[in-house]
């Protein structure tokens, strides 16, 4: 999905121009991206939360090479799925069959009894 289609969906859901619902999901991303700038914490309920991590220089190797090189300090963006939209995603999937018991033996009839 992209921005375009967001900006789509917001005008056929709430009504507003598609100029309107621009600016609307325009405000909304750029909100978003000031807070993390800040690196401050968001939550939206029902949805997840998004955090800004610091990470450390460290050294890492070049996998073509094998050459030793620094990796700089930076942030990174986590996302943590809450539990609402986790369900959501997974309701739709049936557990797989018979996960699990593949190559297990029953207890109760193991075949091992002594006497």
């Amino acid at each position: 999905m992209t921005k375009a289609d967001i900006i789509e969906s917001v005008y056929e859901k709430v009504g507003f121009s598609k100029k309107d619902s621009a600016e609307i999901v325009e405000l909304v991303f750029d909100t978003v991206k000031e807070t993390l700038e800040r690196g401050d914490k968001i939550k939206i309920s029902g949805f997840g939360n998004f955090q800004v991590r610091h990470k450390k220089a460290r050294i890492g190797r070049n996998p073509q090479t094998g050459k030793e090189i620094e990796i700089s300090a930076r942030r990174v963006l986590t996302f943590r799925p809450s539990q609402v939209l986790k369900s959501a995603l997974n309701n739709d999937q049936p557990a797989p069959s018979g996960a699990g018991e593949q190559g297990a033996v029953p207890s109760s009839s193991s075949g091992t009894e002594t006497k």
